[in-house]
């Protein structure tokens, strides 16, 4: 049988199961909107214990069900990305109201292997954060 949503497929290919507490973690994180804490989570799911929220709140991270942004302030929010789980993003983020908008680009990956072939380096991963402000705050 398939799995039509998107998350428990990704967590059924890396070997995953979307047990009780995990189903209950990630309905909080749907109802929390696109920018959340894992205090706010724990908060929402206090029937799951915090230590089991951090163990799933990191599972879906590494999986790239959730990504972390941090904030112009240094403040780490998190927000679900079902759409394209597991297919890397970068951030463009509101030093005015926090908005977030994610972008993906292939001129960048490429400068990504450009600077790999010319350091000598593997690169495991990136996070690319870009701050401005967003139209609604350069209007204000």
């Amino acid at each position: 049988m398939a799995v039509a949503d998107p998350i428990e497929r990704t967590l059924a290919l890396g070997g995953y199961r979307l047990t009780a507490p995990r189903r209950a973690v990630l309905d909080r994180m749907r109802g929390l909107g696109n920018h959340f804490t894992a205090e706010d989570v724990q908060l929402a799911a206090p029937e799951v214990g915090r230590a089991t929220v951090f163990r799933t709140m990191k599972l879906m991270r590494d999986l790239g069900i959730i990504c972390q942004v941090v904030l112009d302030d240094g403040a780490t929010v998190y927000q679900l990305t079902e759409d394209d789980a597991g297919e890397h993003h970068h951030h463009v983020i509101c030093s005015g109201c926090g908005e977030v908008a994610e972008f993906s680009s292939d001129g960048l990956e490429d400068v990504l292997g450009d600077v790999a072939r010319r350091t000598g380096f593997e690169i495991d991963t990136h996070r690319l954060e870009l701050y401005g402000r967003c139209g609604r705050c350069r209007r204000l």
